[in-house]
């Protein structure tokens, strides 16, 4: 595995663990996304592209299949979408609250999902 991951930008723990697609404090509990150039000093304008993974770690680009990995409730619906369910044609965009990818789901119409519960099909 990595043994150079980056210290926690809030505390400056050196104890920092991934998790899925997220870094980890485990001294303060800060959780962030690393960025692709390792600098953590909180410049929005970064030098080059967001990268965004999957749960399982592969890199998504726009236009790929996805596939829901866990069985999520959707606001104004009886039903949610099912573990399994296939999305095709996704956008990555910069989502509120990590939400980063724009798609349309069969059943349910135009929404945004994380990235850590959906996996590269």
């Amino acid at each position: 595995m990595s043994d150079n991951l980056p210290p926690c930008p809030q505390c400056s723990s050196e104890y920092t663990y991934e998790m899925n697609a997220l870094m980890v404090c485990p001294e303060c509990g800060h959780e962030w996304v690393p960025t692709a150039g390792g600098a953590e000093s909180g410049s929005s304008s970064g030098s080059g592209e967001r990268v965004i993974k999957d749960a399982v770690g592969n890199v998504l680009t726009d236009g790929d299949t996805v596939t829901v990995i866990k069985a999520l409730k959707v606001k104004g619906s009886v039903s949610g979408i099912k573990a399994g369910t296939k999305v095709r044609n996704i956008r990555l965009v910069d989502g509120v609250d990590g939400h980063d990818i724009d798609c349309r789901v069969e059943g349910f119409g135009a929404m945004q999902l994380k990235s850590s519960v959906v996996k590269k099909a």
